[in-house]
């Protein structure tokens, strides 16, 4: 239970259906916070959401781990100039792996989430399907999750409309039923955004701009943060519109160009999830959809399996994908999730 209504709602739904139904909130960044699912609030809403719906809340203390596989690799990331996906690498570690294997310690018969995705049997296998709402269709940020955490993952507002999760907590009486959605990286306040984490964290460089022609058009003042694809904060006055097509960190060197010099025939893709390894031959023969962030487009491509990386050859030219974002596959009905990987080229 994050403290948002999802969570809630789904609390209340297995404990109309006869679940004895344990509230349990995941402590994890120890720093402040004033966004996301961290905050001190947010446990206060998820402990106050449980004595009104009488189950027992829990509290699990993961912070630690959350530094490693979260926080540490986000910064590592800057520095090697790739743009990391933190709510991605949390859901992996943190709100599955780490949750699901506290549940079977204690003896747990599942563990259930508020996201927006729905678990379906098909041809005698379990797979992660879209949820029935399709504006917040959280399919993309549980792709990672193996057969068989499937087996033990329960998703219980995931056929349900966002209007009617609502409508839920507001008759339960529930103080999130009019909460707003939590949009933000967790441990990234407003107040001090990315680039004030970050600066306690890692030396920022300045780099060179050039176009693509190899002349120096600009500075930055931190290489660190920029992004491919990226337009503004790059020092480069007026005149026509241009973004990063390349950013070498470690070299202190972006270049810029034209929005038609963002797109590429084809991706590179490592760091496999498989939910079924039989999905890999599936993959590498039918034209699949591709997803590229949680809620963007879906662009069809056919994949190419070259050793332990898979290459998507776009079916159309596709705006790059900066390396570190998480791409998803689906099949052919952009209904079902087949697998995905990391962005590496």
């Amino acid at each position: 239970m994050s403290g948002g209504v999802d969570s809630s709602a789904a609390a209340v739904v297995l404990r109309n259906q006869g679940h004895d139904v344990v509230g349990v909130t995941m402590r994890l960044w120890g720093g402040e916070s004033d966004t996301g699912c961290c905050s001190v609030s947010d446990v206060d809403d998820a402990r106050r959401v449980a004595q009104q719906i009488g189950i027992d809340h829990l509290v699990f203390n993961f912070s630690e781990e959350f530094n490693q596989r979260v926080v540490d690799p986000y910064v590592k990331s800057h520095v090697e100039g790739t743009t990391p996906n933190p709510c991605i690498e949390c859901n992996r570690h943190l709100k599955f792996d780490k949750l699901i294997e506290r549940g079977r310690e204690l003896g747990f018969d599942a563990v259930a989430t508020g996201h927006h995705a729905r678990i379906v049997e098909q041809d005698g296998v379990k797979r992660v399907a879209r949820g029935d709402d399709a504006a917040k269709d959280q399919s993309y940020v549980v792709h990672m999750l193996s057969e068989e955490d499937l087996e033990y993952v329960m998703f219980p507002v995931g056929n349900m409309q966002k209007s009617q999760v609502r409508e839920l907590a507001a008759q339960a009486g529930l103080r999130t039923a009019s909460k707003p959605d939590s949009q933000d990286v967790c441990f990234i306040g407003t107040t001090i955004g990315r680039a004030g984490f970050l600066e306690p964290r890692l030396t920022f460089n300045e780099a060179d701009v050039f176009d693509t022609d190899g002349n120096k058009v600009g500075v930055v003042p931190a290489v660190e943060l920029v992004t491919l694809g990226q337009r503004r904060g790059l020092g480069l006055g007026g005149g026509d519109i241009r973004y990063a097509v390349d950013v070498d960190v470690p070299g202190r060197r972006v270049v810029v160009g034209t929005e038609e010099q963002l797109y590429a025939p084809t991706s590179t893709v490592s760091s496999m999830s498989w939910p079924h390894q039989q999905d890999i031959a599936l993959v590498t023969s039918t034209e699949v959809l591709v997803q590229g962030s949680a809620h963007g487009e879906r662009h069809a491509a056919r994949v190419e399996q070259q050793g332990d990386s898979f290459v998507l050859h776009w079916v159309r030219p596709n705006r790059r994908i900066a390396p570190g974002q998480t791409v998803v596959f689906y099949d052919s009905t952009d209904t079902m999730v087949l697998g995905g990987g990391i962005v590496t080229a």
